[in-house]
């Protein structure tokens, strides 16, 4: 074992700015318990000429600290920096973690100010005041259309966007990122390829994609937490490309996962597998949730009830309804010429969910993990077209793929 010296060391510093010998330290960084070296200075007058660089500095350690203690004391500072918990489906926020009866160990974290869409991009009629006018009120909220050959081509063409969209973000996942980082991912791969992220603004929702970690079950926000290590992470995309809209999510290990939350995600992967395999003209809606049920429950998990999958086309959201659980009374059947999308949500534990105050995080009622996966899918005359399909280049991060 080696021995320690007896005698003190004495550390000189030297200002941040100038390089001069310093006595002074940024207060700010005290508090921060950062360290001395890069707080120092020899002056005042240094000091405030280096202020509007150097609190970046602070920024950078407060973001660095988040998910390792207590989150309500770390975030309140960063209402300082324009990060604020977002309430009200989006339409309001507050500097001061909301009170709930949180049902496990996640919290919501701030968000940052919404991305800025440039002015060459097409937007959806919500993109502006968030309110959605063309499709609460189109007959395709009744009828389940049948696209044409050239509507069909262009569903194509925003599924393969849509893929290569959260492929990007797929190869990012790793512990220390923030889902506010994976969401400007998503959304500068979106811009790039001429698209619009469909859930920016879509009824006021303030991110350009959804990031759903653990217990979420769906439409998580991404914040400024940092992922951990052994953490799941369901990332949603929808993009808005010439009109029309392509939908899909998958879900993913950050770092080393248990056993448990592997059989979780490799099953609700297998659901939607099962239920992909069964689409062909003349099957009933509602036996998508027949198969994905009796797959989930043989696995000793349960199928989210809240919510389904959707039609999908120039409008976000249409008919049909698609439930993903058993026994459920979804009309109608598979036509050729149809598009929509199948994305279970699979449970670890109870099948029963609860709302986050921000108006749309959900979670499930006993804090026990969730996972989901979607596709946008297209029936043909003889079965199945999978619009949004993993790709040569897609990023090989399922063990079971291998």
């Amino acid at each position: 074992m080696a021995g320690g010296s007896d005698t003190a060391e004495t550390v000189t510093l030297t200002c941040a700015r100038c390089g001069k010998p310093s006595h002074l330290q940024c207060p700010k960084c005290m508090d921060l318990k950062l360290p001395r070296e890069n707080a120092a200075f020899c002056s005042q007058d240094c000091f405030k000429a280096s202020w509007s660089t150097h609190k970046a500095v602070h920024l950078k350690a407060k973001l660095s600290s988040i998910g390792t203690g207590n989150s309500g004391e770390q975030n309140s500072d960063l209402a300082n920096e324009g990060w604020l918990y977002c309430l009200k489906k989006g339409q309001a926020r507050t500097p001061k973690l909301p009170h709930f009866d949180w049902t496990g160990t996640l919290r919501p974290y701030p968000i940052s100010s919404k991305c800025e869409v440039p002015p060459h991009i097409d937007r959806p009629d919500w993109a502006d005041d968030g309110i959605p006018k063309i499709e609460p009120n189109s007959d395709f909220q009744h009828v389940v259309e049948i696209k044409t050959p050239d509507q069909i081509e262009k569903m194509r063409e925003v599924g393969r966007i849509s893929r290569e969209v959260l492929d990007a973000a797929a190869r990012v996942i790793r512990p220390g990122i923030t889902t506010d980082e994976i969401d400007r991912v998503v959304h500068d791969a979106t811009i790039a390829a001429g698209g619009y992220p469909s859930p920016l603004n879509y009824h006021f929702f303030p991110k350009s994609c959804c990031t759903s970690v653990n217990e979420v079950i769906c439409h998580g926000i991404p914040d400024a937490r940092k992922l951990e290590d052994g953490d799941i992470v369901n990332v949603d995309v929808t993009v808005c490309y010439k009109g029309y809209h392509g939908d899909l999510n998958e879900t993913y290990f950050v770092g080393e996962v248990d056993e448990e939350s592997r059989r979780l995600v490799q099953c609700t992967y297998e659901c939607l597998e099962k239920a992909i395999a069964m689409v062909k003209p003349g099957v009933r809606f509602r036996d998508v949730g027949e198969v994905i049920n009796r797959h989930a429950s043989m696995s000793g998990l349960s199928v989210v009830r809240s919510y389904c999958g959707h039609g999908i086309g120039e409008l976000f959201h249409c008919a049909p309804n698609i439930p993903h659980y058993g026994r459920n009374k979804a009309v109608g059947v598979m036509k050729a010429g149809q598009t929509f999308t199948i994305e279970p949500m699979i449970n670890a534990g109870v099948w029963r969910d609860r709302m986050w105050p921000d108006g749309w995080t959900a979670v499930t009622a006993d804090g026990k993990r969730s996972a989901q996966f979607e596709h946008t899918l297209l029936v043909t005359e003889t079965g199945v077209e999978v619009l949004t399909a993993r790709l040569p280049t897609s990023p090989k991060v399922f063990p079971w793929l291998n």
